[in-house]
C-alpha cells in the first residue's frame, strides 16, 4: 500500500560551514508562482509607463539603498554560502556597479532613434526602438547569489520589465533581502518579486505561459531541463552555464603575476566559479619556474569560516563527490599531485589541489570540477595552448599572460569563448559595459552591457511615409516603364565591380 506524502511548505537555508539553520523560507508552489507572475504583469504595465527618466531615478535609488545595506547583504551571502565576508562584500560591490550602469545607459541603448532608410526609400522616416518584454523570470545560482542574478535583474528592470526571481535553494535569503530593498524604494507595484523553493518552483516559473523570457544561470544539464520547460510556450531563454576555463602562460609572461592570478582564479570561492581557472597551459621554457611559484603560493592557503581563511566551504554538498572523483581519476591515469591530493577533501572543506601530468581526456581536464583544484600542463608554445584550450565543448572565458601584446590579443581572439582577459583574471566581469556569456556547453545569450539590455527587450521598427514617390512599385498599377527605371537605378547603385 502506498502512503501519500505531503509536499513541504517550507525549507531551511543552511550555513554550509556549520550546518546551522540560517532561516526558514516558504516553498512556493505552482499556484503561488502563477499569482506572482500575474502581479508582475500588472507591475510591468505601470513600470513601463513611468518612462526612461523615472525608472532611471528609481533604479539609482535602489542602487543607493543596496549600497547602504552592503554589509547586511554581504553578511547574508557569507552565512548562506560560507564564502569569506570580504569576498561577499566585493561581490555586492560588483552588483552595485552593474545596476548603476544599466540604470544610466538603458535609454541610450534602447531608446528611440532614427535610422537612414537608404536611397530606395528616401520618402520614409524610419525609427527603431527596443520595447520591454513584460515579465522576465530569473533563475539564479548560489555561488554568486547577488552579482550573477543582478546581471539579469538589473538589466531587465532598466529595460522596463518586471521580474520574478527564483534564487537558489541554497541562498534564498539573498534574494529575499534584495526584493525587500527594491520594494522599499519602489513601493507602488512589485516590480521585483521573489519566489523561494526547490526545483519544482523554478520549473513552475520556466513553464509559465505568462513569462516573456527566462534568464537562467546554472549547470548545462539543468539548463536543458529549463529549456524543455520553456519550449512548451516558446518562451525565449538566455542561459549562462558552466565552464572549463584556462589560464595561458606565455614564455615572456610576468610569472609572479600569472601565478597569483591563476591561483585566485582557481581557488577563490573554493573554486566554485563558472569563469574560474581549472586548466593552466604553460609554455615549456617557463613551465618549471611558473609551477614553483604557483605551488609556493597555494601551500599558504587555508579554507575555513573564520576571517583569516582564504576561502570557504563547498556550498553544495554533492559537489564534493565530483571533486573527489576528478582527483582520483587524474591520479589513477598517471597524474601527480604537487599540492594536496585525495586527503585534501575534508568535508565541508577542500584544501588546495594542484595536479600535473594529467591526460587531456581525463575528467579533471574535460569536465567542470567546480572546486579548488587546478591542472597544470606543459605546452610547446602559445599556439598549442590555444589549440588545447579549444578542445572542449565549453566556451565561457579564460585569461592569457604574455609580455607580447600583439601575440596575446591574437591568441585571445582565437579562443572559442565569450570573454578573454589579458594579464588579469576576469577583468571583463568588472566592466559593466562589456557583455558576459559563453558558447557551446557554456550557454548562449548575453548579460551585462548593451547586449545585456537588448537581451530583455524586443526590437520594434516603425516607418512613416513622408511624401509619395512618383511611382509605386508595390501596386498592381505598376507599369513596365516604371519597373525599367527602377532596374536601371539599381544597376547604377549596386552593379559596379569593386577593386581589391
Amino acid at each position: 500500500m502506498s502512503v501519500a506524502t505531503e509536499s513541504p511548505t517550507s525549507f531551511p537555508s543552511l550555513n554550509p560551514a556549520t550546518g546551522e539553520v540560517v532561516a526558514e523560507h516558504p516553498v512556493h508552489d505552482a499556484d503561488a508562482v502563477a499569482k506572482a507572475v500575474a502581479r508582475a504583469r500588472e507591475a510591468a504595465r505601470w513600470w513601463r509607463g513611468l518612462g526612461w527618466k523615472e525608472r532611471r531615478v528609481r533604479l539609482l535609488n535602489v542602487k543607493g539603498s543596496l549600497t547602504r545595506n552592503l554589509n547586511r547583504m554581504a553578511e547574508t551571502i557569507h552565512q548562506e554560502t560560507g564564502k569569506p565576508l570580504q569576498d561577499a562584500q566585493l561581490e555586492t560591490i560588483m552588483a552595485i556597479t552593474h545596476l548603476d550602469w544599466a540604470a544610466r545607459n538603458a535609454e541610450k541603448v534602447l531608446g528611440r532613434r532614427t535610422v537612414f532608410p537608404g536611397l530606395m526609400s528616401l520618402n520614409q522616416k524610419c525609427e527603431l526602438e527596443y520595447q520591454p518584454l513584460g515579465v522576465v523570470g530569473v533563475i539564479g545560482p548560489w555561488n554568486y547569489p547577488i552579482f550573477t542574478p543582478m546581471g539579469s535583474i538589473g538589466y531587465a528592470l532598466a529595460a522596463g520589465n518586471a521580474v520574478v526571481f527564483k534564487p537558489s535553494e541554497f541562498t534564498p535569503g539573498v534574494g529575499v533581502l534584495l526584493a525587500e530593498i527594491v520594494d522599499a524604494v519602489v513601493p507602488e507595484h512589485p516590480v521585483l518579486q521573489v519566489v523561494t523553493g526547490l526545483g519544482e518552483t523554478g520549473a513552475a516559473l520556466a513553464s509559465s505561459p505568462d513569462v516573456d523570457k527566462i534568464a537562467f544561470t546554472g549547470s548545462g544539464p539543468t539548463a536543458k531541463r529549463v529549456m524543455a520547460a520553456c519550449a512548451q510556450n516558446l518562451t525565449p531563454i538566455v542561459a549562462e552555464c558552466g565552464g572549463k576555463d584556462v589560464a595561458i602562460v606565455d614564455a615572456d609572461a610576468d610569472l609572479d603575476a600569472a601565478a597569483d592570478a591563476a591561483l585566485w582564479g582557481a581557488m577563490a570561492n573554493a573554486g566554485q566559479t563558472c569563469i574560474g581557472v581549472e586548466r593552466v597551459y604553460v609554455v615549456d621554457s617557463v613551465y618549471d619556474a611558473f609551477l614553483g611559484r604557483l605551488t609556493a603560493k597555494a601551500e599558504k592557503l587555508r579554507p575555513g569560516f573564520d576571517r583569516e581563511a582564504a576561502y570557504g566551504p563547498i556550498t553544495m554538498p554533492r559537489q564534493i563527490d565530483i571533486i573527489e572523483r576528478h582527483i582520483a581519476d587524474a591520479l589513477e591515469r598517471g597524474g601527480r599531485a604537487v599540492v594536496g591530493g585525495p586527503g585534501s577533501v575534508r568535508k565541508p572543506y577542500v584544501e588546495p589541489v594542484i595536479l600535473t601530468d594529467v591526460p587531456e581526456d581525463s575528467a579533471a581536464v574535460c569536465e567542470e570540477t567546480f572546486g579548488p583544484t587546478i591542472t597544470v600542463h606543459r605546452v610547446r608554445d602559445i599556439d598549442e595552448a590555444v589549440e588545447k584550450t579549444n578542445a572542449t565543448n565549453y566556451g565561457l572565458a579564460g585569461m592569457i599572460f604574455s609580455g607580447d601584446r600583439k601575440r596575446a590579443v591574437e591568441a585571445a581572439r582565437r579562443i572559442r569563448s565569450g570573454m578573454t582577459s589579458i594579464n588579469a583574471f576576469a577583468a571583463f566581469a568588472l566592466v559593466a559595459a562589456l557583455p558576459f556569456g559563453g558558447v557551446g556547453e557554456s550557454g548562449f545569450g548575453r548579460i551585462h552591457g548593451a547586449d545585456g539590455l537588448r537581451e530583455f527587450a524586443r526590437a520594434k521598427a516603425v516607418t512613416r511615409q513622408r511624401f509619395a514617390l512618383p511611382m509605386n512599385l508595390t501596386s498592381f498599377e505598376r507599369t513596365e516603364q516604371e519597373m525599367a527605371r527602377v532596374l536601371n537605378l539599381v544597376n547604377m547603385l549596386h552593379g559596379r565591380r569593386y577593386k581589391r
